[in-house]
């Protein structure tokens, strides 16, 4: 479905209601720079990701790598998203295996339909899995398989979430829950909008070594220099 907006045009990709309420995909033409299209996901008509800024969800993956040297690594990624950070793990070739754990089914049905950019790449890569569930709900269980790298994709931020249950994940008691599923030098990452000195305390007192990186860029959809945070936990 093509929306005009005035002199805006915007391809409704999906608009479906979920369990966190009105999910639309939608791909439009930047005004700012004609011939430059973004995907963007919008929750209950509110901004939630896009195409066109992707840097801090690679650099989550990127930072994790290097913190962890090891080959035939097992990666899992908390929330898919328009599948940035899971290509970024990708696209290195010590990983031998990567699980996504996506909350939306609507979501993982637009990676079968191949509705956003990454689509076909990431279905046709035979390292990565994509299964519908609650990521937390998993770290919060005892583990079984353990990963070399954790990362966290799903929340605005530490202080933000998007459903109130997830706020446990990020307590003292959730991070050592969490802790329990990485294998020996494995690497918690979480990504954020902002900035969570409770966060990082919480981090401080499960791991040995915390880890807190600004990614700073300038957001031309809104017009404003932005800085997105990640955090990463290692013993």
């Amino acid at each position: 479905m093509l929306v005009s907006m005035g002199s805006a045009n915007i391809e409704i990709l999906a608009y479906e209601s979920t369990d966190l309420g009105l999910l639309c995909l939608r791909r439009r033409e930047l005004l700012s720079q004609p011939g430059t299209m973004v995907t963007e996901i919008t929750l209950n008509h509110e901004f939630l990701m896009s195409s066109y800024h992707t840097e801090s969800e690679r650099q989550l993956a990127a930072h994790a790598l290097e913190m962890n040297g090891g080959e035939n690594l097992r990666v899992l990624v908390g929330g898919l998203g328009l599948g940035y950070t899971a290509r970024a793990v990708l696209t290195s070739e010590r990983v031998a295996a990567v699980e996504v754990v996506e909350y939306l089914p609507q979501v993982i049905d637009w990676l079968d339909r191949g509705l956003f950019p990454l689509a076909e790449e990431l279905r046709t890569d035979a390292r990565l899995s994509v299964i519908c569930g609650d990521v937390y709900e998993r770290l919060a269980q005892a583990p079984g398989e353990r990963f070399d790298l954790i990362l966290i994709d799903v929340d605005h931020a530490p202080d933000e979430n998007l459903a109130d249950a997830n706020t446990r994940f990020y307590s003292e008691d959730g991070l050592r829950r969490a802790k329990a599923h990485l294998a020996s030098q494995g690497v918690l990452g979480v990504w954020s909008y902002a900035e969570s000195s409770p966060f990082a305390d919480a981090l401080r007192r499960v791991f040995e070594s915390v880890t807190v990186k600004e990614v700073a860029f300038r957001n031309d959809l809104i017009d404003q220099d932005v800085t997105d945070w990640l955090f990463f936990g290692r013993d």
